[in-house]
């Protein structure tokens, strides 16, 4: 199991952490002496993790806070909160997310739902909390993303699946929009001499209720065939699937623009991963970069950095 390193008087900000790998990260953040925020989208759901982290850790600062990634509002609530704190921000893990939503369903700000919940509202929540991240030292942002990136395109055409909608696609597109975040952000930070990381991981086949809560939205429930591979694909638990994240969020050796993954694909110990050639395109980055501050009205300008 991999061993996070001392994380004592660092703060870190953890998204969907009041389950799978996003719980997993945050204990095994809080049992490395870190001050951690959960950022869940149900408060209770969040208390019932705080207490099971702290029935193993006792000692732990763990408190719940609400994000609703799905809603820019809630989003803006959430960065506004801890801007008034004033505290520096030393960890943020973008690990919160929907997954093969069957229908095609907006969230308050209209946008498709998985475009809005994983790389939009992660998008505006980045950039809001950069000023409280590059206050601290050596601050850190690391990305979930997906093994289904790999096969994915960046449709500007038509980003929000109007016209045509696949929930696999949208999916894969909304999880290769992370990667190409995490590598914009890389490239932000080099160009400004930021001393902020970015990096970025996919989880490979990890079982959490990711697989079932999206694909059961408006009704909808997984067809055979994802049924039957939830069954034969090799998997692991979220233990083993929030390392390749928490060693994004916490190793020395995690590099700016950096990918890691299960050493075989789909699980095992932490490695670096090759990033998908689609996520290798920085001009198509800085392109999705501009587009998400038109669709959000969050950019680094409006920011006191």
């Amino acid at each position: 199991m991999y061993q996070v390193p001392d994380q004592r008087g660092k703060v870190a900000v953890v998204t969907g952490a009041n389950s799978g790998t996003g719980k997993e990260a945050a204990k095994r953040l809080a049992g490395a002496g870190a001050h951690v925020v959960l950022a869940v989208r149900t408060p209770a759901k969040g208390e019932q993790a705080r207490n099971e982290i702290l029935a193993a850790h006792p000692g732990a600062r763990v408190e719940v806070r609400r994000l609703d990634l799905a809603s820019l509002s809630s989003v803006r609530e959430f960065t506004d909160g801890l801007a008034t704190e004033g505290k520096p921000l030393d960890l943020l893990l973008n690990n919160a997310g929907v997954m093969n939503v069957p229908r095609r369903t907006e969230t308050d700000d209209g946008f498709e739902l998985q475009l809005g919940s994983n790389f939009l509202g992660p998008f505006a929540l980045t950039v809001q909390l950069l000023p409280l991240l590059l206050a601290a030292p050596a601050p850190r942002v690391a990305t979930m993303s997906s093994g289904t990136a790999n096969r994915a395109r960046i449709s500007f055409d038509d980003l929000q699946s109007t016209r045509a909608y696949s929930p696999t696609r949208a999916y894969a597109q909304s999880k290769l929009a992370d990667l190409l975040m995490m590598i914009h952000l890389a490239d932000l930070a080099a160009q400004h001499a930021w001393p902020l990381l970015s990096a970025g991981a996919h989880p490979g086949y990890t079982r959490t209720n990711l697989m079932t809560s999206g694909p059961t939205l408006n009704g909808g429930r997984p067809g055979r065939l994802e049924s039957l591979l939830y069954k034969i694909v090799p998997s692991q638990g979220p233990e083993q699937g929030a390392e390749p994240l928490l060693y994004a969020a916490t190793d020395p050796a995690a590099t700016p623009g950096g990918y890691y993954g299960p050493r075989w694909s789909m699980v095992g110990p932490t490695k670096a991963a090759p990033l998908p050639r689609s996520a290798r395109d920085k001009t198509a980055a800085a392109r999705l970069w501009t587009v998400a501050e038109r669709l959000t009205g969050v950019s680094i300008q409006t920011q006191r950095l």
